[in-house]
Parts: C-alpha cells; structure tokens; sequence
C-alpha cells in the first residue's frame, strides 16, 4: 500500500509531483474515487461534500485533472453488496480521501470493511488532514466536546492548549485507526487557524502519542512506500519521538 498524507490537500508542486511519483503514470491517465464521508458530521457537512467533489474547496485532491472520478461514500457500502464495490475500489489508482472527522472517518472505514481491504490495493491512498490522522494505528485527536457514541474512543482525557486569546480546554482522544502506517499526524502545523497545532501544543500533542509522530503544515506531507515514510515540504514541519 502506498500512502500521500497531506495537511491541506496537493498545496504546491512537490506534493503534486510525489504524487505522481507514487501512481507511477501522469495524474490525467489515473482513475480516483473520491471519499467524503469525514466532512458530513459537521453543520453543513453536504455542502462541504459538494465542494470538495466538486473542485471548490481550499484543499485541491478532485479537480487535479483525473482521467476518471467516482465518488465513494463509506457510509453506504455496508448496505451494498460487496461484488458492486470493491472490484471498483480495486481498478482505482487513488483513493482521495477529504478531511473532517476523523473519530468518524475512522469508523466507518471499518464499519465499511475498506480498512480490511486497504492493505491489498494497488492505489495510492491520499489523504487530507483528518484522513491523514486516520491512517495511524492508533491517533490522537482534539475535540471541543467528547465525541458520543458506542464505538467511540478508546480513551480520552481533558488538556489545555495555550493559545493567543488564552488557555482553552479541549478533550484528547485517542482511538483506532485504518493502521496503514506506524507512525501519527498532526496536520495544519503551526497555522493561525489552528491554534492547538502551533508548536509548543504539538509538543504536548504529541507526548500522548506511543509512535513517532509527524506534526506538518499544509504545503507538507507525507510519502509512505512499503512502510517507508518521506517527508515531502515547502514549509514546515517537525519529528516528535515517543
């Protein structure tokens, strides 16, 4: 399995071209399936959804140039038979995975059974903040309220971020992922509108977390072959170790 884990979608050309890279064929002749399911938990998630198929959000993956796009909803497969999917999923060079949830992401990717089937895919699995969150084995995730439901977390603890208005408590959740890589992502390092991403609460972020951890910007990302992990940058970005 190959992955691109990015902050905030192909942002420049380094990650563009490690994406090509990683298809091993120019983006025009490589078929998509586009994933939205993360973006639906939030209000006006739909549109959001719209946005991102449809070319018109800030984090570029479907209007790329494709020589195909689908669209694939994780939370419709369950419901389906798996012969109406899953050679559609094999066929596709990358899974275009948008950012959101990524506690719900995560479930239901399981719940879908495509984290069963992710590691015998010839595709490059892209991902975008959340979606990169939810490769990990196991992730760490801040949360303004603890998420509800009965497959929820594994656990979860109350911490303060330092931030330019002032401290601000935010529950730390920690909860299973697709295990496509060994390692975490902190997206959106360091970016005014992510105040629990800047350095000093990554650093704390990261304490948390038993693997090492990846905090990137959104011109970073990175690049997994065979388990081996490459940063790929035009910004920022830091290594914390367990």
């Amino acid at each position: 399995m190959r992955a691109l884990l990015t902050s905030a979608g192909i942002k420049n050309s380094s990650i563009r071209d490690a994406l090509v890279d990683l298809l091993g064929k120019p983006i025009a002749e490589s078929n998509a399936l586009f994933i939205p399911t993360a973006l639906y938990p939030f209000p006006g998630g739909p549109g959001m959804a719209w946005r991102a198929i449809s070319g018109k959000s800030p984090s570029p993956l479907s209007e790329l140039g494709w020589k195909s796009l689908g669209v694939l909803e994780l939370t419709a497969l369950p419901s389906i038979d798996e012969a109406a999917w899953v050679p559609t999923v094999r066929d596709a060079d990358a899974l275009l995975v948008a950012g959101g949830d990524p506690l719900f992401l995560a479930n239901w990717m399981r719940r879908s059974g495509l984290t069963a089937l992710l590691p015998t895919l010839r595709c490059v699995y892209v991902g975008v903040s959340a979606a990169s969150i939810a490769a990990a084995s196991t992730f760490v995730e801040t949360y303004r309220e603890p998420p509800r439901g009965s497959d929820g977390p594994l656990k979860s603890e109350d911490i303060v971020f330092a931030t330019p208005e002032g401290d601000v408590h935010r529950v730390l959740v920690t909860a299973q992922g697709a295990g496509l890589v060994d390692f975490a992502v902190i997206p959106h390092f360091a970016h005014p509108d992510h105040p629990d991403a800047s350095l000093a609460n990554a650093e704390r972020w990261a304490a948390r977390i038993p693997a090492p951890t990846y905090a990137i910007d959104d011109d970073s990302a990175i690049s997994v072959v065979d388990g081996v992990a490459q940063v790929v940058s035009e910004g920022r970005w830091r290594l914390f170790q367990p």
